[in-house]
């Protein structure tokens, strides 16, 4: 713990922040490419089926938000305790995190299975579409306990600057889950539930993988002993993690709205955009990672008042993140055909998929400082105007946009929502984290 100290808030910046990100990005490119294969294998059962994955992908963004809720919460602020070198709230704060991340997994569980089919038509399934949902996120739902639990520990291991550990189990389950989908799918003859039921177990692994891991390389201990329900800590918590929850809640409605937008336009409308959701998502996973690599850099030095170290992680991500972003864009602009037809070699799903994907390029290079200034703002503690930002993309701009521009574009309102939300959300930042920026260079 003490070397741990020393490293974070002594070592060159630079340095540090792409040792943490290694590993992060590493994590988030395969859960990526994990989500990737999951929409390539089902696409070779139908539209249906590629249609009910984007469709459960709300449900799933939801059971996200819990986890991110408690791992973000109790790891803020683990990292800050950490760095102030109070190692007993730093134990209650792992302990709290994890368990009540399990605990509302289990909520989940039981809500989204007892109101099945009402769920998968809110989440815009089409009748076509609505018993391929059922099967596929009936049985995703059954593993939101692990999923929940699993995303808290992942996220406590990095905000203790151990992000090789979260990688070691993250990595371990998704690999995993690559492999075994076609033997689920299709030489077990399972399908769509054959995806669902790999996806469960892998995650059961990694959950376990992480466990072990924590408890035996010197982390903060997971024990029941610690977990304290007391207001103090559970606010906290929520402090800490109710931006992630207004991001992560917010992109489960966004999608939603997304999916009941696109299905005015048919099945292939709506794959098409759960392909682009897709791969945006794995060019955002690597600049993602990078931010994240900065976060516990932010909190450790944060709390250890090495604020010159925030601002210089801060300018260093937001640069590099963005040239970064803009070369990927690029190559995504030219080559959108080819890469949604990996997906699904239909022309409508390919037409609908690759101009989404052009439009959401021009402006998705933006996301880099909207990311590292909410990534700031929640990690310090600065709740109220972090919660804001992480609300603006999908909640503030996306929603108004996508109930606006389809009825008076058509399907192209359905494709431009996203990035006139994204230039908004760039609008935004600017005012929300000067002052912050101020304060730290003046402190």
């Amino acid at each position: 713990m003490a070397d741990n100290y020393t490293r974070m808030t002594t070592a060159p910046v630079r340095g540090l922040i792409l040792r943490l990100a290694v590993p992060t990005v590493a994590s988030m490119l395969v859960t990526a490419v994990y989500n990737l294969a999951t929409t390539f294998y089902v696409g070779r059962l139908s539209t249906q089926a590629t249609a009910a994955v984007g469709v459960s992908f709300a449900a799933m963004a939801l059971i996200q938000a819990a986890g991110f809720f408690f791992g973000h919460g109790s790891g803020n602020a683990l990292s800050r305790h950490l760095g102030a070198r109070r190692q007993d709230k730093a134990e209650t704060m792992a302990a709290t995190g994890f368990f009540t991340a399990l605990g509302f997994g289990v909520l989940i569980a039981l809500a989204g299975v007892w109101q099945l089919p009402a769920l998968c038509r809110l989440l815009g399934s089409t009748p076509t579409v609505q018993p391929y949902a059922e099967e596929y996120l009936g049985t995703i739902l059954l593993g939101a306990p692990v999923m929940t639990s699993a995303l808290a520990l992942n996220n406590q291991l990095r905000f203790q600057g151990n992000a090789l550990l979260g990688m070691a189990g993250i990595v371990s389950g998704a690999l995993l889950n690559i492999a075994l989908q076609p033997l689920f799918i299709f030489t077990l003859g399972w399908g769509l539930r054959g995806a669902a039921v790999c996806t469960v177990m892998c995650q059961a692994v990694s959950l376990a993988i992480l466990y072990i891991l924590n408890m035996r390389r010197g982390s903060v201990p997971i024990r029941a002993a610690c977990l304290s329900l007391t207001r103090p800590v559970l606010a906290e918590i929520a402090r800490g993690g109710l931006p992630s929850l207004a991001r992560q809640g917010l992109a489960c409605l966004a999608t939603l709205l997304l999916n009941v937008a696109a299905g005015q336009y048919g099945d292939a409308a709506i794959a098409g955009m759960s392909i682009t959701t897709r791969v945006t998502f794995l060019i955002y996973a690597v600049f993602l990672g990078l931010g994240q690599g900065y976060q516990p850099v932010c909190g450790y030095c944060y709390g250890a008042r090495r604020y010159d170290r925030v601002l210089a992680g801060f300018r260093f991500c937001t640069v590099y993140g963005t040239l970064g972003m803009v070369v990927c864009a690029v190559a995504g602009f030219v080559w959108a055909e080819p890469f949604t037809a990996l997906f699904r070699d239909d022309a409508d799903v390919i037409a609908v998929g690759a101009t989404a994907l052009r439009w959401q390029l021009l402006a998705y290079p933006l996301n880099m400082f909207v990311t590292v200034c909410n990534m700031t703002l929640q990690t310090i503690g600065r709740a109220r105007p972090a919660t804001i930002l992480a609300s603006a993309r999908q909640g503030i701009f996306f929603i108004p946009l996508i109930l606006v521009l389809p009825p008076l574009l058509g399907l192209a309102g359905v494709q431009l929502a996203t990035p006139i939300a994204d230039a908004c959300s760039f609008a935004l930042a600017f005012p929300l984290v000067r002052g912050t920026l101020r304060e730290l260079r003046n402190a």
